[in-house]
């Protein structure tokens, strides 16, 4: 194993852990039941998602996914 197969291993494997992390960490989403009885989303908690913990977490989760599959694809051609 060289050097560069085992720091893109190393960060694969961070990668995973945040990934892992950021997706056990989110709440259910319980809003598309509620859309199809007729519940709204239009309230102020929905329009400020992206600034809350959960739209954070997303956005992390969104991050990791793609550094995992970039890292994955990285280490199958060294």
């Amino acid at each position: 194993m060289t050097v560069a197969q085992m720091i893109f291993t190393i960060l694969l494997m961070l990668c995973s852990l945040a990934l892992i992390l950021s997706v056990l960490l989110q709440k259910g989403d319980a809003e598309g039941i509620s859309a199809l009885t007729g519940g709204s989303s239009n309230s102020f908690f929905g329009k400020n998602k992206g600034k809350t913990l959960e739209g954070k977490l997303a956005l992390m989760t969104k991050i990791s996914a793609s550094a995992f599959v970039v890292l994955a694809m990285i280490l199958i051609f060294i």
